[in-house]
C-alpha cells in the first residue's frame, strides 16, 4: 500500500482512457455495461460471483423495492428449487440504502440463480467443491508476479512474461541508515523480495503482516496447500508452493538486517517513485533507508516464526532456520535497545513511509512469536508487558498477531490461567465481529469507519479473526461471518464487482499497478485484490475523472489513476489467500 505522493507519474494506458468517460457516470450499472457483462448484481440482488461450497451457509443481498419474498431457480431450466421470504429491508449506512439478507440456506452441487419480482435476476452462481480453490491458487501466485529481480518466463507467468527488474545487488546506504559498519554511501546486496503495491519499493513494515498471514496460512491449514502446485519455478521441489513463494521475500528481508547490530531498515526504495514503465526499465538508483524500532521487531517476529515453520524443511533450506532465529534475536536486542525509534521520513525520500508512532503492539508481537520459537519466559513477561486487547489486525496494528499465535500453539503455554487467558481475547474480538454482522443489513461486520485505504483488506482481515474465533470455539456463526466477509469480496457489495483480479464475473481492470499498466496486455495481472472503496479519495486531485459517490461503500474507482481505490498491495492480497484457504478447509462437507 503505497503513501499518496503529488509527484508521481500517473500516465494511463490506452485502455484506461477507454472507460473514464463511463466512470464519470453515476450510474454503477453502466461500468458493468462497459465491460460487455450483465448490470443485473447492480439491479438489486448482490451474490458471490465465484459461487459456493456445497456446506456454506449461502446468502445473498437485496436492495431496492421492498419485496419480502425470494426465490432459487436452476439455471438450467429455471425451475424454482427453493422459495423464501425476505426481513423486512433497514438501512445499511455505508451505502445510504435499504438492505436485506435473503437466506438460502445450504444447496446441492448446482448452478441457480435468485429471483425477486421487480428485479432482474441474480447472476448465475455455483455451488460446487473446491469453489474458492482457484482463488487461493491464483491469489498466492500474484506474489510470483511481483517479484523483484528475476524475470518471469512464459511457462510460468504466461501473457504476463516479462524481463527481470531491479537486481538491488547494489543499493546505496542512505545517509539516514549509517552506522559505524556502515557509513553512508556504502554499496549494499539485498536481492529478492516482492514488489510491495503498484510501485516497484520494497518496504519491511509491510512484508511483517503479509509474511505473518502467508505462514499462518500454512500452520493452520497445511493440508490445503501441502502438494499445491501453482505453477511456479519451484513447483516441484517438494516443499509447499505456498512456503517457497515465501522464502523469496524472507531471503530479502534477511538481507535488510545492518549485520553490525542486528537493526533492521525500514525500507528499500528509490527517492522518488518509478514513472509507469516496466520493471526492467525503472534504473533509479535504490537506497536503504533509516532503521527504525517498528521494521525491527516486526522482522524479528516473522523471522521467529519462519523459523519454526521452516525447521520442518531444513534439508531443502540448509541453515535457514537457524540464521531466521539468530537475526530475530539480534533484531530483537536492538529494539530493546532503541524502543521508541519511529521512522520518520528523510527530506529527500518521496516513496510510501509507512510511519508509526507505538511500538507496544510490535513489542508484543515480536515476544510472542520469540516465546514460541524458543520457551524462553523472558519473552512471555514482555508479551505480557506490552500486550493490549485484541482489535482487527493491520500492518500498523499487530498486536493481535501476537495473540493468534499464541491461541494457534495454546498447548505451549506454561498454565491454564494464560492458557484461558490467550483464547477468551481471540475469542471475544470474534465474537463481536459476529455480533456486528447480525445487527448489519448488508449481514458483514464492516461498519462505516472501516471503509479505509485498502478497506477490502479490512474486511478479510475480519474474516481471518473470525476464522480464528471458529477454529477457538466451533461455533458455526463464526465461519458463516467469515463467508459473509468473503462473499462481500467477491461481489456481494453494492458496486457489484468481484475485487481480485480476473475472478468474477465483473472484476477490475485497470488496477493502480505498474506491470499492469505498462505491460501492454488488456487484462491486468491476475489474482490481485483492489484496494476498495475509500471515502478519503487522497487521489481525487490527481484522476482525470470523480469518483461517482463519496459515500464508504461507493467510493471506489475502475481506474489505474485511483491508487486511493484500485492499488493493489501484498499485505492485501496475502488474507485473501488464508480466508480463500481457511473456508475450503473449514466447511464442513455435506
Amino acid at each position: 500500500m503505497t503513501a499518496p505522493d503529488l509527484t508521481r507519474p500517473l500516465a494511463a494506458p490506452p485502455r484506461a482512457m477507454i472507460l473514464a468517460c463511463v466512470l464519470a457516470c453515476v450510474s454503477i450499472g453502466a461500468v458493468a455495461a462497459a465491460a460487455g457483462t450483465s448490470a443485473s448484481a447492480q439491479a438489486g440482488i448482490h451474490v458471490n460471483q465465484l459461487g459456493f461450497l456445497p456446506g456454506a451457509r449461502l446468502q445473498a443481498v437485496v436492495t431496492g423495492n421492498g419485496a419480502r419474498a425470494f426465490r432459487v431457480v436452476a439455471a438450467s431450466d429455471g425451475q424454482p428449487v427453493l422459495r423464501g421470504t425476505l426481513p423486512a429491508a433497514t438501512p445499511w449506512a455505508p451505502a445510504s440504502r435499504d438492505a436485506a439478507v435473503a437466506d438460502l440456506g445450504r444447496l446441492p452441487p448446482g448452478r441457480y440463480r435468485i429471483e425477486v419480482d421487480g428485479l432482474a435476476p441474480s447472476d448465475t452462481f455455483a455451488v460446487a467443491p473446491g469453489a474458492y480453490a482457484g482463488l487461493a491458487d491464483a491469489a498466492l501466485k500474484a506474489f510470483y508476479f511481483n517479484r523483484a529481480g528475476m524475470p518471469l518466463d512464459p511457462a510460468h507467468a504466461g501473457r504476463w512474461a516479462r524481463a527481470a527488474g531491479h537486481p538491488d545487488t547494489e543499493v546505496e546506504v542512505h545517509p539516514s541508515a549509517v552506522s559505524p559498519g556502515r557509513p553512508a554511501g556504502t554499496m549494499v546486496s539485498a536481492p529478492f523480495g516482492w514488489y510491495d503495491a503498484g510501485d516497484y519499493n520494497k518496504y519491511v513494515v509491510n512484508s511483517g503482516i503479509t509474511m505473518h498471514t502467508l505462514l499462518a496460512a500454512w500452520e493452520d491449514f497445511p493440508g490445503f496447500f501441502r502438494g499445491r502446485d501453482i505453477g511456479l519455478p519451484e513447483s516441484g521441489d517438494a516443499v509447499p508452493d505456498l512456503l517457497d513463494e515465501a522464502w523469496w521475500n524472507l531471503r530479502w528481508m534477511l538481507d535488510m538486517q545492518d549485520p553490525h547490530d542486528g537493526g533492521v531498515y525500514h525500507k528499500l526504495t528509490n527517492l522518488r517513485f518509478d514513472a509507469t514503465v516496466m520493471p526492467e526499465a525503472a534504473r533509479a538508483r535504490r537506497y536503504v533507508v533509516r532503521k527504525g524500532t517498528a521494521a525491527s521487531l516486526d522482522f524479528a517476529a516473522v523471522m521467529a516464526q519462519a523459523a519454526r515453520v521452516y525447521a520442518r524443511f531444513e534439508a531443502h533450506f540448509p541453515g535457514a532456520p537457524a540464521r531466521m532465529r539468530e537475526a530475530a534475536e539480534q533484531a530483537w536486542e536492538w529494539a530493546q535497545a532503541h524502543p521508541d525509534v519511529a521512522y520518520v521520513q528523510p527530506a529527500d525520500v518521496h516513496t510510501g513511509a509507512y510511519g508509526d508512532q507505538a511500538f507496544d503492539d510490535e513489542f508484543a508481537w515480536a515476544a510472542a512469536e520469540l516465546y514460541l520459537l524458543t520457551g524462553e519466559d523472558a519473552y512471555l513477561r514482555a508479551f505480557e508487558r506490552h500486550a493490549r486487547a485484541p482489535d482487527v489486525p493491520s500492518w500498523a496494528r499487530v498486536g493481535t498477531l501476537g495473540w493468534m499465535s499464541l491461541a494457534r500453539h495454546r498447548m505451549q503455554l506454561p498454565d491454564e490461567a494464560l492458557h484461558t487467558r490467550v483464547v477468551a481475547a481471540v475469542d471475544a474480538l470474534s465474537a463481536r465481529l459476529a455480533a456486528q454482522a447480525r445487527a448489519s443489513a448488508w449481514g458483514i461486520a464492516m461498519q462505516p469507519a472501516d471503509f479505509v485505504w485498502g478497506s477490502n483488506a479490512q474486511a478479510l482481515n475480519q474474516a481471518m479473526v473470525l476464522l480464528q474465533g471458529h477454529r477457538l470455539s466451533g461455533r458455526r456463526g463464526d465461519l458463516d461471518v467469515a463467508q459473509a466477509q468473503l462473499d462481500y469480496v467477491l461481489g456481494r457489495n453494492p458496486l457489484g464487482v468481484s475485487f481480485v483480479t480476473g475472478q468474477g464475473l465483473r472484476t477490475p481492470m485497470h488496477v493502480h499497478h505498474r506491470p499492469s499498466q505498462a505491460d501492454g496486455v488488456d487484462a491486468p495481472v491476475p489474482g490481485w485484490l483492489s484496494g476498495g472503496p475509500n471515502p478519503r479519495q487522497q487521489d481525487a486531485g490527481d484522476c482525470p475523472v470523480p469518483y461517482a459517490s463519496a459515500l464508504p461503500a461507493l467510493s471506489w474507482l475502475d481506474h489505474d489513476c485511483s491508487y486511493a481505490s484500485n492499488e493493489v498491495a501484498i499485505n492485501w492480497n496475502a488474507p485473501l489467500v488464508y480466508v480463500a484457504a481457511g473456508i475450503e478447509a473449514l466447511t464442513p462437507e455435506e
